[in-house]
């Protein structure tokens, strides 16, 4: 096997570049955003420092910042935009109500029906809006079928990524294999263009999530569940001659520990006082005071009063007259992307107060993280992470209302507002204007987001939190290292490495490697930047084979979409690994399966169709 000749020194930094970028895109400890940065700043500054001229063209530094510019950005941040109009409007609760519906009918029919309607809409929106709408309702099933929800949580979120891989627009992954094929030379796809091979695919897939999948998968406890004690209010009446008779506020809370939270105090029946550190309470008070039942039996013992159920003097708390919470609720809140919470604390997003909800406990997904209230507030929050709250029932039906957050609880209500018709007609008028040919999608989702925005499907508020700056920021760095691979002639060298590894492989079996390439590496770093590094080296095989591209670009864009086998993998895994309490395992178990389904019959369809 011989093999091809190094490209000349800059050619050789970018292919090191490459590898530092994949090994730093697979570290969790780093932000993604901030190795996406670093690697932007290397590839900058060594080109500033050291410029580089030669036959494909002249290479300069600021060139690199050019995919913050690039069509397939302003799609993609424009779709994010359009699909937080859809989550915040409620615009597809009666595919939901509908869904429910049918599964008090025919379990086995729904979990089919359900899929296939996950993938469909995938096909056209942004899937995380889909796994959102679907998480709750599945729960909600799972909770009154008395089934663990893991048999059918993980093969809807998967049946979603599928259905994503169907057009030119659902998903990020798409949207940039395309547009850099484009900027290449190769003819712009159509909006259905290879929909025939990924419905062909994905039919099978579909089956296989329908019948097996569920059987693979072992029942799993929730992330959290009901397991934390619940938080009550206590009303501690302050007796003549107690410890806390005379005693400033401050002084009490420093004998009761960190812990010890006064809501109010109520002082000569009518007069309501907030808590100050410096207010001297007296006999005849009242404090209101929030905690766990063993919390508030200590206090009593600590401040030497007496525990009450309300603030009158009719229920004293004993073991015949226990605690009750009668108007509390608990459910679980997922992080998503675009929610208040992404990398916020509680504390400084003043949630308690903003909601009136107490936070029990934080679940994190891949890691043995479970912190019980105290230490919870001072914690950054991450998407995918699962906060367990309680409150009154109507604060957690309106947090549910509100669409900022996935909340996951025993009811299947949806936000729905009198705008979701509106947003659904701008979502389909942004497809079919780019379906139709009638203008590109950078431009119909832009006038979709204004359209949302003018209309009050949305605000300016909601529209920001929908962008995420991990992939903007990956998106730009696989660009810019794209751009550096093509003209420094790494993209070519890696073109003639892989093929001098083939030898005299048919096309076919050249094709299907690259696919599989493609799909262990999008397990492996994220799927866009797999995209576009993958991309041009297809584009570069298949012109020294002197074959068509497209069946290698969409090889390119198939396997970058194969985000089966990790958690990591995609956002949405998360999403699904918190709320059906999947482990990693689970993932590879059902996820490999899928990912070969998918690639062994994508490596004769594709060859079939193009005749390679």
């Amino acid at each position: 096997m011989l093999f091809p000749a190094a490209p000349d020194i800059h050619g050789i930094a970018v292919l090191l570049l490459v590898v530092v970028a994949l090994v730093l895109f697979t570290r969790e400890s780093i932000p993604l955003e901030t190795s996406s940065l670093a690697i932007l700043v290397l590839l900058a500054v060594g080109f500033e420092l050291f410029p580089y001229h030669a036959v494909q063209g002249e290479l300069h530094a600021v060139d690199f910042f050019a995919g913050f510019g690039h069509e397939a950005l302003i799609a993609v941040c424009a779709l994010m935009m359009a699909g937080q109009g859809l989550v915040r409007t409620g615009a597809l609760e009666p595919v939901g109500r509908t869904l429910a519906g049918l599964w008090t009918v025919s379990p086995v029919f729904s979990l089919l029906l359900t899929l296939i309607v996950g993938a469909v809409l995938s096909a056209f929106v942004n899937n995380v809006p889909i796994v959102v709408l679907l998480l709750p309702i599945l729960r909600s099933i799972a909770l009154k079928t008395a089934k663990p929800a893991s048999g059918i949580l993980m093969p809807m979120g998967f049946a979603t990524l599928v259905g994503g891989m169907s057009t030119t627009i659902g998903t990020s992954t798409n949207l940039l294999v395309i547009s850099i094929a484009a900027d290449l030379g190769l003819r712009r796809f159509g909006m259905f263009d290879f929909m025939v091979p990924a419905v062909i695919a994905g039919s099978l897939a579909i089956v296989y999530l329908w019948l097996i999948a569920p059987r693979m998968l072992p029942p799993r406890e929730v992330a959290i569940g009901d397991t934390s004690p619940r938080v009550f209010i206590g009303h501690f009446h302050i007796e003549a001659d107690s410890f806390a008779d005379g005693k400033t506020l401050g002084e009490i809370s420093e004998k009761a520990g960190a812990e010890f939270n006064v809501v109010e105090i109520h002082r000569e029946s009518t007069l309501t006082l907030k808590p100050r550190s410096n207010l001297v309470l007296r006999a005849g008070d009242s404090l209101s005071v929030r905690g766990t039942s063993d919390q508030l039996k200590e206090y009593e013992e600590i401040l030497d009063a007496r525990l009450y159920a309300d603030d009158t003097d009719d229920e004293l708390v004993d073991d015949e007259h226990p605690l009750h919470a009668d108007d509390q609720q608990m459910a679980e809140i997922v992080i998503t992307q675009g929610s208040p919470l992404d990398r916020q604390t509680l504390r400084r997003a003043r949630f308690m107060e903003a909601f009136q909800l107490i936070t029990l406990a934080l679940h994190r997904p891949g890691s043995e993280i479970r912190i019980f209230r105290q230490g919870i507030a001072d914690v950054r929050l991450r998407v995918g992470d699962v906060l367990l709250v309680q409150g009154p029932r109507d604060q957690i039906a309106e947090l549910k209302q509100g669409g900022e957050f996935l909340v996951l609880d025993a009811t299947s209500d949806l936000p729905h507002t009198r705008k979701a018709p509106l947003a659904l007609v701008i979502m389909i008028g942004i497809v079919s204007m780019s379906a139709l040919g009638i203008m590109p999608i950078a431009i119909s989702a832009v006038v979709g987001v204004l359209a949302m925005l003018v209309s009050g499907c949305m605000g300016w508020r909601d529209a920001a939190r929908s962008l995420s700056t991990p992939v903007v920021m990956i998106v730009v760095t696989s660009l810019a290292l794209g751009s550096a691979l093509l003209k420094t002639g790494g993209a070519d060298y890696l073109a003639q490495v892989f093929l001098a590894v083939a030898a005299d492989a048919p096309n076919a079996v050249i094709l299907s490697g690259l696919m599989l390439g493609m799909a262990i590496m999008t397990n492996v770093v994220s799927n866009n930047a797999a995209a576009v590094i993958g991309t041009p080296i297809a584009m570069a095989i298949a012109s020294q084979l002197g074959l068509p591209a497209e069946p290698f670009v969409l090889a390119v864009l198939f396997g970058a979409n194969m985000s089966y086998a990790t958690p990591m993998a995609y956002k949405t895994n998360l999403l699904v690994m918190n709320a059906g309490g999947y482990t990693f395992s689970d993932f590879m178990r059902v996820g490999i399966p899928l990912t070969l389904i998918l690639w062994l019959t994508l490596s004769f369809v594709l060859p079939a169709i193009y005749g390679i």
